[in-house]
């Protein structure tokens, strides 16, 4: 799968990109990354890639000209891209499917947004779609560039060791994930549930199903409208409503 990333601080991109999982799928060719200077297609001396805004307010604005330049560059050299990315928090919120949808493309660009933005004309023009990580600002587009090219890469065949551990994590079928525990069995006086100990398998798996769907109850209950859950984990779901509902009731008498 090519990636590539238009920014203005490209090297924030070489520590994570040579380590751990996305580090070892570009290494193997799963991943053929190219990060792209956006100020090698401005065309002054300063290499100034932003302006004060029309209409005046604070901060600046990047610039139409390198991006459209720089999406071009990519195109010639690199062929059309299936999906063209810019981070903003004004985007979409980047979901689990999101990441399985993009990994399923094979040339996807993100554009690292900074300032107070991008002109408009990258959006309306360029840009085919507008994700955001979370309702929170950061500097800059980088860090949200970084966290949609790890969770693509994970996604593809043969980057993640253990592909099970990819089809049943959190967020997968919209449920977050089981307590996990390892040895010692025994930790500064708390102990791992005697179920994982037991060595039935079928109580350990009714056990984690119950556990996920509580967790996403308590924690994000919003997960439980579009999530996608068997027979079994709705039942469990309607069980513990009840019982909360119960509590409620009993607590107004």
């Amino acid at each position: 799968m090519k990636f590539d990333i238009v920014t203005i601080f490209p090297r924030m991109f070489d520590g994570p990109t040579r380590e751990g999982i996305l580090g070892r799928a570009i290494e193997r060719g799963l991943v053929d990354l190219q990060v792209v200077d956006l100020r090698a297609f401005t065309d002054d001396r300063h290499r100034t890639v932003d302006d004060v805004a029309y209409g005046g307010g604070p901060g600046m604005v990047l610039k139409p000209a390198p991006l459209f330049r720089a999406v071009d560059h990519v195109r010639e050299t690199r062929g059309e891209p299936d999906a063209v990315v810019l981070t903003s928090p004004q985007g979409r919120p980047f979901r689990q499917a999101d990441a399985g949808r993009l990994s399923r493309l094979g040339h996807v660009v993100v554009l690292c947004g900074r300032y107070e933005g991008v002109d408009e004309r990258v959006r309306d023009r360029v840009a085919t779609e507008e994700l955001s990580i979370g309702d929170y600002v950061l500097t800059g587009g980088e860090l949200p560039a970084l966290v949609v090219l790890d969770a693509v890469t994970r996604l593809l065949p043969g980057a993640v060791g253990d592909e099970q551990s990819v089809e049943l994590e959190s967020f997968t079928r919209g449920l977050l994930d089981y307590p996990h525990y390892t040895r010692p069995a025994e930790f500064r006086g708390a102990r791992v549930p005697d179920v994982l100990l037991s060595g039935h398998h079928e109580q350990v798996r009714r056990w984690r199903k119950r556990q996920a769907v509580a967790r996403t109850l308590a924690r994000r209950p919003d997960l439980l409208a579009t999530a996608e859950l068997d027979d079994e984990e709705r039942a469990i779901a309607r069980e513990l409503m009840q019982a909360r509902q119960k509590e409620i009731d009993d607590a107004g008498d």
